[in-house]
């Protein structure tokens, strides 16, 4: 488990270009080491800014997209062409650009007339199998939740047990409320764990999670090799400073 270390910006645009810009950098880092990067999304406002900026690096040759398997943590439970499926609002800023292969596209199983949101977590999990993600990027929402796992809240009571990959959950706080989450196991065994923060309305759950805050599921997402935390100013307004001497 890595300690965490934080980086700041002025603002949710900054912080989204830059770390768009760092992602970029790291798959190139990581097609020299290895043939395949698996990278896995999130869906919040803040990740969504991030795959705009990537799709548009994408033409600079910075990386090979060919090579990228994207998985995402969560999505929610409804049909494949639905607005509000997190998977085909990234798709559709990362694909307009990137050469994607769709065998390397590991979107979580939409709602069907014969399965729920457990039968699709499950169907996911024997997807994802052994695969680690070199890099995972989760959206912290403002009551501190990441992927689908929520506070006080059934999704986050079965982490601390759970041996599961992934999980159905229902009676989620926001609409819609079915959706499909990747667990805790699932994450913290990722290589590197980014975490995107913007807005004030975040800061309480920014500096529950920094500070280690058990109550905030954010506090329990960790990297093997790395463990980020990207806020701007206004999400980080309750954060100390550290002043390093270079």
């Amino acid at each position: 488990m890595s300690a965490p270390r934080v980086f700041r910006y002025r603002d949710g645009e900054e912080l989204a270009s830059r770390v768009a810009g760092r992602l970029g950098s790291l798959l190139t880092e990581l097609q020299r080491q290895q043939e395949f990067i698996h990278l896995c999304l999130p869906g919040g406002p803040s990740g969504l800014a991030v795959c705009r900026h990537l799709a548009a690096l994408a033409p600079s040759g910075l990386f090979d997209a060919a090579r990228l398997h994207l998985w995402w943590s969560s999505d929610r439970f409804v049909g494949t062409t639905e607005p509000e499926r997190v998977a085909l609002k990234t798709l559709s800023l990362l694909a307009a650009t990137m050469p994607l292969v769709p065998s390397h596209i590991h979107a979580m199983p939409p709602l069907t007339g014969s399965s729920d949101a457990d039968d699709a977590a499950f169907a996911y999990a024997g997807e994802l199998g052994d695969t680690v993600f070199d890099c995972c990027l989760l959206d912290v929402g403002e009551d501190g939740h990441i992927a689908s796992i929520f506070p006080r809240h059934d999704s986050f009571a079965i982490q601390a047990s759970t041996t599961l990959l992934a999980s159905g959950v229902t009676n989620a706080p926001y609409e819609p409320a079915d959706r499909i989450t990747l667990n805790l196991p699932a994450i913290n065994r990722s290589r590197e764990v980014w975490l995107l923060a913007a807005d004030a309305n975040k800061r309480e759950a920014v500096h529950a999670a920094v500070d280690g805050d058990p109550r905030c599921p954010a506090s329990h997402a960790h990297g093997t090799d790395k463990t980020l935390w990207f806020v701007d100013e206004a999400a980080a307004q309750d954060l100390p400073y550290f002043h390093c001497d270079l």
